[in-house]
């Protein structure tokens, strides 16, 4: 089983385009489980909110702490990273058709966050599709290993990786362009 990854190498990150593909994948019919992100810009001097959509049920929190004007650091709020983590977990439980996670992040880099929710997708032979920051692609590459698998930011190199991904073939190959087709429309 492969892992698909987008570096997030744009000003608007990989997050939109992770939502996106769930929301595509999903609109065809496939069962999806995973975490996607959405912030929030603020006005206030505040850097943005960061709000999370549990898939498949959609429940919807902040996993970012407001602190303040001007705060510098890390401003997410690990007990709510955890709180998805278990909502997750358990969904995964549903042997869904794919694990859409919107980032492979500094807590999964250091072993927490996501990183055993993989590990678990994996051996159930789950694919997964997430985003990944430039700076902890090395700790992702080092836990991913030859599993791992960079896909383009389009919409069609996404559908059709996980077409693919999805068949068990290697590369997006596996069910076609027809398939491709409906998750990049």
């Amino acid at each position: 089983m492969k892992i698909g990854y987008i570096v997030n190498r744009g000003p608007t990150g990989t997050d939109p385009v992770i939502a996106e593909a769930a929301e595509r994948l999903v609109a065809i019919g496939h069962s999806v489980v995973g975490l996607v992100q959405s912030n929030t810009e603020r006005g206030d001097g505040c850097r943005c909110d960061m709000d999370v959509k549990v898939l498949p049920e959609g429940t919807v929190f902040r996993i970012s702490q407001d602190r303040g004007p001007g705060a510098r650091g890390c401003r997410l709020d690990p007990a709510m990273l955890e709180a998805g983590v278990a909502l997750v977990d358990r969904a995964l439980e549903e042997a869904p058709d794919i694990l859409v996670l919107n980032k492979f992040g500094k807590h999964e880099a250091e072993g927490r966050g996501f990183r055993q929710t993989v590990a678990e997708a994996l051996a159930r032979e789950i694919p997964v599709l997430l985003g990944i920051n430039p700076l902890n692609l090395e700790a992702f590459l080092n836990f991913a290993g030859d599993l791992a698998e960079e896909v383009g930011p389009q919409a069609g190199a996404i559908a059709a990786w996980c077409a693919g991904a999805m068949s068990g073939a290697e590369s997006g190959a596996g069910r076609g362009p027809q398939h491709a087709a409906l998750v990049a429309e």
